[in-house]
């Protein structure tokens, strides 16, 4: 797992916004993930529920663990026994490769 979690540059990668057709086939293959919202707002969002605030909470420091080291910051929700967690890519406009690939990520931190 620990070699999943490698920091990417993803400064040296072109980015852009994915198309309608690329962020199906992508969302099939982050488990739980759903699109939210449309044009340059499009998210992917998926709510992860614990079972007390110290779960959620220590969930919380290891996704921004993974946040700062790929330098991809998501918009979270958190509450008691719940987080959910945005992904958008604002410099695109939209979704691109870098937010599955830490919704990915961030799905590995439970598996």
């Amino acid at each position: 797992m620990t070699s999943d979690l490698k920091k990417k540059d993803w400064s040296t990668q072109a980015r852009s916004a994915l198309t309608a057709t690329q962020i199906v086939a992508k969302l099939a293959h982050v488990e739980g993930w759903q699109l939210d919202g449309d044009g340059a707002a499009v998210a992917i969002t998926k709510t992860f529920r614990f079972a007390n605030y110290f779960e959620t909470i220590a969930f919380v420091n290891a996704l921004a663990l993974v946040a700062h080291a790929q330098d991809h910051h998501p918009d979270l929700q958190v509450s008691y026994n719940r987080c959910t967690v945005r992904f958008n890519t604002h410099d695109v406009g939209g979704l691109s490769v870098t937010d599955f690939d830490c919704a990915a990520r961030i799905n590995g931190l439970l598996a």
